[in-house]
């Protein structure tokens, strides 16, 4: 079965007296734009998006007919997770791992980020207060920045802004 784009989602579709087969997904391949999967039920899925950044959601319906319906199950993973007590304190936190290119998540009033030993050692030592825990990473936070290097290559934006500030004799 090969699946062009998404129907609904669960939250806004009522799929009321049909069996669900579940197609279960690692937080990191509901940005996939193709991949082939099986459902729980052993029905083969091919995900073909056309469109770039379409992303997959928890409860997103990629098939319905009157019988059955497969709907999208994103599965737990060990997370770091930090709930920040003030605004700036989230602020921070948020620039200080987006700073090192790690996928971002937030829920409720929770940080989320894929465990990794030496970033939660990191937001240990830098008082963040990191907990581990297995949870559904479910809202990526989209950022909007642009790939950049951190070597001398090529000039990055404050290096341009840095030459378009400074006086022209020099």
């Amino acid at each position: 079965m090969i699946i062009n784009e998404c129907i609904g989602n669960i939250k806004d579709i009522s799929v009321a007296g049909k069996t669900i087969d579940y197609l279960d997904l690692e937080w990191f391949e509901t940005t996939k734009r193709i991949q082939r999967k099986k459902t729980r039920q052993g029905v083969d899925v091919a995900i073909k998006f056309l469109r770039e950044g379409q992303r997959l959601r928890e409860g997103d319906i990629l098939h319905e007919d009157g019988e059955k319906a497969i709907v999208v199950n994103v599965l737990e993973t060990e997370a770091i997770v930090i709930t920040p007590t003030s605004m700036l304190e989230m602020g921070t936190v948020c620039y200080e791992i987006g700073n090192k290119h790690i996928p971002l998540f937030i829920q409720e009033d929770k940080v989320l980020l894929p465990f990794e030993m030496p970033m939660y050692r990191w937001l240990e030592a830098s008082n963040f207060r990191p907990e581990r825990q297995t949870v559904k990473l479910l809202n990526l936070l989209k950022s909007n920045v642009e790939p950049h290097g951190h070597g001398s290559i090529g000039s990055s934006l404050f290096t341009k802004i840095l030459k378009m500030a400074a006086p022209k004799d020099e």
